[in-house]
């Protein structure tokens, strides 16, 4: 009987030191982080503006960063390749995603079997209106013109998005079910690809952001003919909104850095403290300014709310328009 006290009392106290030693080691880690280059996988191919938007954020971090943070560009699936890649990774903090309302649409769909709840937000990084943009050579002007085409063309017109089940794949489904126009939406890995294909006169519209397409109108290329926002966007003020417009419709974009949900906590706080210190630098605001990307910075504590409120936004809306069936 003694002999079974003892054995339970050693067991306790080897217990107790792996934990101590575990608890030991994991702030040994965060004090050194990082020690090696950090990664900031984009889920869209280099050129749009989530792509422009973590090379600023990996350029401004060399201020406030011990190690360089680099930029990888893992488009497809809509950003769920990325997404899985950031989730399955070892949660060391080396590795970041630049994550978008994709992360919640297209588990919703059906088209990915992650959950945004599989991700630490780090810090919200961007805020941007979805937009509806044509050739600036088109012959509808206005997007009431645009619409009574795509109601009055036999097969409709055709809309590039960003890929199924992403923000700007359920913008263009939303505007379908508000105004009833024809619209076939033709999925790209990004915003990129989807306006090469416009510029290039195989689709006749993309649903993006401003900043995605403001060189191409300042080219006189493009034309943004609509901003589903309630207010003008700083990059297309000449655009109307959706109100402005008679359509009730307001779909906007953001950006937010995030780690495995597996990360040691104290990890997480080192890397939430250099990206609100590469937020605030001005070389950082000055870079998105500059390609007139929407600047907001939320710490990744206060934007978890932030994600759980639009979740089930996007799970009404998802419903509402039945996109269930029109993303697949």
């Amino acid at each position: 009987m003694l002999m079974k006290t003892y054995l339970r009392q050693l067991a306790l106290m080897a217990g107790l030191a792996a934990t101590q030693l575990t608890f030991g080691l994991g702030s040994a880690v965060a004090q050194s982080f990082p020690s090696r280059p950090i990664e900031i996988v984009v889920p869209y191919a280099a050129g749009g503006s989530t792509d422009a938007l973590g090379r600023a954020f990996a350029d401004a971090s060399r201020n406030h960063s011990s190690q360089p943070i680099v930029v990888v560009n893992k488009p497809g699936a809509g950003g769920s390749i990325a997404a899985n890649e950031i989730i399955n990774s070892k949660p060391d903090g080396y590795k970041l995603g630049l994550f978008t309302n994709d992360v919640l649409t297209t588990p919703l769909l059906g088209l990915a079997k992650f959950s945004y709840l599989d991700i630490e937000p780090i810090a919200q990084l961007n805020f941007d209106p979805v937009s509806i943009i044509v050739r600036s050579d088109a012959s509808w002007k206005t997007v009431g013109e645009f619409l009574a085409a795509a109601k009055g063309a036999p097969d409709g017109l055709r809309i590039g998005t960003t890929g199924n089940g992403t923000l700007s794949h359920l913008a263009a489904a939303a505007l379908v079910d508000k105004t009833g126009a024809k619209l076939t939406p033709i999925p790209y890995q990004g915003a990129s690809p989807a306006i090469q294909s416009l510029l290039g006169g195989h689709i006749e519209a993309v649903t993006a952001t401003p900043p995605e397409v403001i060189s191409h109108v300042q080219a006189g290329t493009l034309r943004i003919i609509l901003v589903l926002a309630d207010q003008r966007s700083k990059a297309a003020l000449s655009a109307p909104t959706g109100k402005e417009s008679g359509i009730d419709l307001s779909v906007v974009s953001w950006r937010y850095l995030g780690v495995s949900k597996k990360t040691p906590a104290d990890v997480v706080a080192k890397l939430r403290q250099i990206a609100a210190d590469t937020a605030k630098d001005s070389a950082m605001i000055a870079a998105l300014e500059k390609q007139n990307i929407g600047y907001k910075f939320t710490d990744g504590r206060e934007f978890q709310a932030v994600l759980d409120k639009e979740h089930g936004v996007m799970k009404d809306l998802i419903t509402k328009v039945n996109m269930q069936q029109q993303g697949r």
